[in-house]
């Protein structure tokens, strides 16, 4: 038999490995795609994005409930939680979307390889060689490109190791009961979210984050009125917080933290560490190639190509890009372009929106205030808040606001944020019109049905010009 050359080996199967597969695949490249465990979707649909969210849809329902008098439903206050039926439901989610993986790569005629992958150096004659172990076996996969999506893991505190009481985003999907007290290390995407869900479930949380600000990412205001809005749902917090040590103590952990210069403890069942994402680059090989990683992070060019002519990499491993998963897929799509030869467009980093998913929801794109004032813009702030929206009014969400940071003498969108109800999915309106280089004014004659969430951001856009109609 012939030695099968592929056209692109994929090492990694999370939403870039597996959107870069299924591209190549509808493209007509052979294509084989490496996966150490013996499931498809890495981090995000097994231990990340997805089983979270499905916790927080739970979480959302169980508030509702707890509100159920106000929208007149009565007899509901003897609810009582099921937690391994709510676990049951998110792992039905998960094992859908697995299956729904393996057909799509069947269906786009991708090789799907179990092993661990590993780059054994540049390419021969054009061909570069993986070797894959499973089982203590190895075998080698030949290819003329390789994508690397091997993903990333949580980041530790030093000293510290994941158990039943230190967590990481693995542990905490897979306890078996709500724990009473939860102490957050971190007050980014996953540490507010995870403050959220444990929160509705009536769970004593602190989060302790090292920045001046909760979700230090976004917009000042964002976090001022997430802030406001956690202190109103009971999280405790503590930022320019930083975590001395942690201590196991009979019945859970001791946290020792300096806030003001001062010392303080704090005691509680379990503490999950919410500090960032690791890239998965080593042992992958990148010592045998040109690749010299920065901070473990790969550097490459706009069309994800690494200093290795033919090798390229996408998703949580590349330097400089945010580590989210769409951010990843398209990143994978770019690469799968420039390798099948087909009209592709780079990445632009001011129009990767952002979501997190905690009550309030959060969603923002571009530059906030502060950076564009940094940047010399000549900035025009809009701003509405969701209590003047009639939709908002319905569905019993008035918190939080839709901001536009604009440039006064272009009328151009510079970034827009918005924290409030849905507001991962209105991003997606201000994502589209940057993408389209609309102003506000193209906003401000866009027509939005009435009575939507939406209409905030028409709103917001009048507003920019002190002219909002609800406002």
């Amino acid at each position: 038999m012939p030695e099968t050359i592929y056209d692109v080996a994929i090492i990694g199967s999370g939403p870039a490995g597996y959107t870069a597969a299924i591209r190549a695949g509808q493209w007509g490249l052979k294509t084989a795609l490496i996966e150490k465990d013996n499931v498809l979707g890495g981090t995000c649909l097994h231990v990340g994005c997805i089983p979270t969210k499905a916790l927080l849809f739970n979480a959302e329902l169980w508030d509702h409930l707890k509100d159920a008098k106000e929208f007149g439903i009565e007899g509901v206050d003897s609810r009582k939680l099921n937690w391994a039926a709510v676990q049951e439901r998110k792992q039905k989610i998960v094992t859908k979307h697995a299956k729904g993986l393996e057909f799509l790569m069947k269906k786009n005629k991708v090789e799907t390889i179990r092993g661990y992958g590993k780059l054994t150096g540049g390419a021969q004659n054009g061909v570069f060689t993986v070797e894959v172990v499973a089982d203590s076996k190895a075998n080698h996969v030949k290819a003329k490109n390789v994508i690397l999506a091997t993903g990333s893991e949580a980041r530790m505190l030093p000293g510290l190791e994941p158990s039943d009481r230190v967590l990481t985003n693995i542990e905490i999907l897979s306890l078996k009961e709500i724990p009473k007290s939860l102490v957050i290390v971190g007050a980014g995407a996953v540490g507010v979210e995870f403050a959220s869900i444990y929160r509705s479930f009536d769970c004593e949380v602190t989060i302790i984050e090292m920045l001046p600000r909760l979700v230090p990412v976004e917009d000042e205001e964002v976090s001022k009125e997430l802030a406001r809005a956690f202190r109103k749902r009971g999280i405790n917090f503590h930022t320019s917080a930083k975590v001395d040590k942690v201590d196991k103590t009979k019945s859970g952990v001791a946290v020792t933290i300096t806030v003001d210069s001062k010392q303080q403890k704090i005691e509680a069942e379990k503490i999950l560490i919410a500090v960032g994402r690791k890239p998965r680059t080593a042992n992958i090989g990148l010592e045998r190639t040109k690749i010299k990683p920065e901070r473990e992070f790969i550097k490459t060019d706009s069309w994800m190509q690494t200093a290795e002519p033919g090798i390229y990499a996408v998703g949580d491993i590349v330097l400089g890009t945010p580590q989210l998963a769409h951010v990843g897929a398209m990143e994978a799509i770019c690469a799968v372009a420039k390798i099948a030869g087909k009209p592709g467009k780079p990445i632009n980093p001011e129009h990767i929106p952002g979501c997190t998913y905690c009550h309030p929801e959060i969603g923002s794109v571009g530059l906030t205030e502060a950076k564009a004032r940094e940047a010399g813009y000549n900035v025009k702030i809009g701003k509405f808040p969701f209590t003047a929206n009639s939709r908002a009014s319905i569905v019993g969400q008035h918190e939080g606001f839709i901001k536009i940071v604009s440039d006064a003498d272009y009328d151009e969108i510079l970034g827009v944020h918005i924290i409030g109800p849905q507001a991962t999915e209105l991003i997606a309106e201000a994502v589209a019109a940057m993408e389209l280089e609309a102003t506000v004014e193209d906003l401000m004659w866009t027509i939005h049905a009435h009575p939507t969430l939406s209409e905030a951001m028409l709103d917001a856009a009048n507003s920019v010009y002190g002219i909002a109609i609800n406002g």
